[in-house]
């Protein structure tokens, strides 16, 4: 789980980093399963893709689709939160 989370988290700090407006929060909330959120004051929906083999981006999300358990979009007032949810008991999917 440790190391889901850790790609999770980075992937999703990046993205909005670069294409979300501040301010950036991340927020790891540990109940049932481990939620991490991050928001950011872009409006703007992230678009899962698969990335050619060419390409040397667009993997990010899709990675982070494949690492957690269930994922989406929230939007907010100020912006949105991406989210994710990782299973705790073990069978969490991996690479």
């Amino acid at each position: 789980v440790v190391f889901a989370t850790e790609l999770i988290v980075s992937e999703l700090l990046t993205n909005a980093i670069r294409y979300g407006g501040g301010p950036i929060q991340l927020r790891l909330i540990r109940d049932r399963a481990l939620t991490c959120e991050v928001f950011d004051g872009s409006s703007t929906s992230p678009r899962l893709r698969r990335a050619k083999s060419t390409d040397e981006g667009g993997r990010g999300l899709f990675l982070v689709a494949q690492l957690a358990d269930r994922w989406g979009t929230r939007h907010t007032a100020d912006g949105k939160v991406i989210w994710t949810e990782q299973s705790l008991d073990g069978d969490a999917p991996g690479l």
